[in-house]
Order: C-alpha cells, then sequence, then structure tokens
C-alpha cells in the first residue's frame, strides 16, 4: 500500500484494486460515496458552474464534464472532473480543446464537485485518441478525404472540406470576434491582430481608439465587400483598432516600411504591410485558407496569393514567397488553434487547414 502511495503522488497512475475495472459515468453518478473509482466518457466540455457546462471559449485547464455519449447536452448525465495541477496542461481545455468529444480514462474520488457528481483527486488520465462514432469528426478524420494527396489534388481536395461552413451575416462577425479572439487573460477583452493591444469587447464600433472588423484578405482585392461568404468568413477577420486598421488599408503584405502608430513591431510603406513578428505566420495562413476557400466556383472570385505588391481590386494578393517565410518562422500557437477550434466547433463549422498541418503550405505552393 505504501508503495501504490508514492507510485500515485508521482503521477504513476497506480491506484487501488478496487479502481482496476473502469465504471461508466451514470454509475459514477449514482456513487458518490468518495470511494476510488476510474471512470471511462467522453469530454463534452467543461463546468463552470452548477448547471452550466461551455463546449468552447473554455476559461481555463481546472475541469472536464464526462458522459456516456459524446453528444450529451443534459448537465445531470455528466460527471464533473477536477483536473489537478499536475495534468492540466495535458487534459485542461483551453489548452487542450480538440479533446471535446474524445474518450478518456480518469481515476480519482466520486466525490460532489461544482455542487454536482464529481470524480475530485484525480490520480490518473489516460486515452483522448478515440472518439464517440456519432459525434462531429475530430480534426484526424476532418482530413481523412485528403490522405496521401499533394500539390493541386491537395488544394482542390481541401477546398472540398472547408467549403462546406456555416455562413455568418456581417453583423453575427461582431459577436463571434468575442469569443474567437478572447484574451485569454482577461475574458471581458480581445486581443487586437496587429497591434496586440488587449482592449475591452465592448469598445467595438468606429470611433477613435476603438476596435472594429480587419478583413486581413482586403475586400477589394476581389471586389467581395461585405457580403456573406468572403466579407463575412471570420478565419481572416480579426479585432483590430480603427485607425491601425485605416493604416493598413489594402496594402499587401511584405518586409520593410517605417514604424505604424500604435502598431508596435508593424512596418508598412505605400505599397505593403508587415504586421508585429509574433503574428506573421497567423497573417500568413489566414491568406493562404482564403486562398483554397475561395476558388471562383460560389459567385465569388477566385482568390490567389502571387509575389507582387500593388495588386489593387484584383483577387490576388502579396507576396506569396514572404507570406510562406512568415509562416515558417511563426508557427501555430495556443491561441491560433484555440481560434481555429472555435471557429470549427461553434460558428462556421470548418478548419484552417494550415494551422493543422503547416506542411501543406510548402505541398501546394513549392
Amino acid at each position: 500500500m505504501i508503495l501504490t502511495a508514492v507510485l500515485a503522488l508521482f503521477g504513476f497512475g497506480i491506484t487501488p484494486s478496487t479502481a482496476a475495472t473502469p465504471i461508466t459515468v451514470a454509475a459514477a453518478i449514482g456513487r458518490q460515496d468518495s470511494s476510488t473509482a476510474s471512470v471511462t466518457g467522453y469530454v463534452v466540455g467543461q463546468p463552470t458552474a452548477t448547471s452550466t457546462v461551455v463546449r468552447s471559449n473554455y476559461p481555463n485547464d481546472y475541469a472536464l464534464a464526462l458522459a456516456d455519449s459524446a453528444s450529451q447536452t443534459s448537465t445531470s448525465a455528466m460527471l464533473y472532473v477536477q483536473i489537478p495541477t499536475a495534468f492540466r496542461a495535458s487534459y485542461g481545455l483551453q489548452s487542450n480543446p480538440s479533446l471535446l468529444g474524445k474518450q478518456i480514462t480518469v481515476t480519482g474520488t466520486l466525490a460532489a464537485y461544482f455542487s454536482h457528481p464529481g470524480l475530485k483527486d484525480a490520480t490518473a488520465f489516460t486515452g483522448g485518441g478515440g472518439s464517440d462514432p456519432g459525434d462531429p469528426p475530430t480534426p484526424g478524420d476532418y482530413y481523412a478525404p485528403v490522405a496521401g494527396k499533394t500539390g493541386a489534388a491537395l488544394k482542390s481536395g481541401l477546398h472540398t472540406l472547408i467549403a462546406n461552413q456555416t455562413k455568418l451575416t456581417y453583423d453575427q462577425v461582431w459577436n463571434a470576434l468575442k469569443d474567437t479572439d478572447q484574451d485569454p487573460a482577461n475574458t471581458s477583452n480581445v486581443i487586437l491582430l496587429y497591434s496586440g493591444r488587449s482592449q475591452s469587447k465592448t469598445t467595438n464600433g468606429g470611433g477613435v481608439n476603438d476596435w472594429n472588423r480587419e478583413h486581413v484578405w482586403a475586400k477589394s482585392h476581389g471586389d467581395f465587400g461585405t457580403a456573406t461568404g468572403p466579407g463575412t468568413d471570420i478565419h481572416h477577420l480579426r479585432p483590430e483598432d480603427v485607425s491601425v486598421n485605416g493604416a493598413r488599408g489594402n496594402l499587401d503584405f511584405d518586409n520593410g516600411g517605417t514604424a505604424v502608430a500604435e502598431c508596435p513591431g508593424c512596418t508598412a510603406d505605400t505599397d505593403s504591410f508587415a504586421p508585429r513578428a509574433a503574428v506573421r505566420g497567423d497573417v500568413a495562413r489566414m491568406i493562404l485558407y482564403m486562398a483554397v476557400r475561395y476558388d471562383g466556383g460560389d459567385g465569388f472570385a477566385n482568390l490567389e496569393p502571387n509575389n507582387s505588391v500593388n495588386n489593387g481590386s484584383a483577387p490576388a494578393i502579396g507576396k506569396l514567397t514572404v507570406l510562406k517565410a512568415w509562416a515558417a518562422a511563426d508557427p501555430p500557437d495556443a491561441f491560433e488553434k484555440r481560434r481555429n477550434e472555435v471557429i470549427y466547433t461553434t460558428y462556421q463549422h470548418n478548419r484552417n487547414p494550415f494551422i493543422d498541418h503547416p506542411e501543406y503550405i510548402a505541398s501546394i505552393w513549392p
């Protein structure tokens, strides 16, 4: 027993023999007797109150909810799991949003959490690779149709995948951006893309120092305006300071230029703009997403990156060589990955493939 306790303390997942055979979530809910058990279930969100479980916009890595079905929405059929510090990096939903819908097994004490049937003081977490067959596809399954494809065939296959989306109105974009671009350190704020400033969600508008909706693929490059489709696609719409948005205007992307006011690390000249280094890869992946998603087949222009600046109203944006270099130098981070997940699970139900698979860039644009 001493050896078991020591191993469990150091995270080796060894538990008393009473926990050897996993039980269902339903059984765990009915057995809130402070005994030790291993429970197998599907991750269905994060509990934030006794009767509230969120499936996106996770506030932290402290808890998750399990159910016997990945499609369960009734909190009465969920087990609230407290996540100890040692397991948060691997099983916290803010850090690992793709765990939603995955099957895991947790070992711990069957005791109330959030005044709700729960599991506390966990000593082991395992799994996370499998999903309920009836749940929406995981990112791995999402790309199964393009497995083995390269070049033009890969681009065409990805277009077919990501064109299956829910389209937002331009008004709906306001609230969506308050979710997708939420500051992880202050849930009342959003992070402005180019300037990096954290600003109150409520200060959206058109006034000085408000934030508004920046089209990363400038809407005049293809003349799509704010039409439902490319004009409202939140994979490339981001919050930005009104004056910084104006300074970028419809400039192409390239290195060089002089400093941009209110935008530390940004530069611009007469024909190009460069954001701060921390989001240059984000910008590149958004531009390349747009080139794959909008190919001229759905009533909008065929958007393509090229190696020019001064593209004007042509359905093109540059410079491709610079964008590729930016993508390589600034790989996807936790903020960008979470944003992609929230867009997929809550809003458009499609993904930016270059966040999930950065290697696709070189295959399509060698």
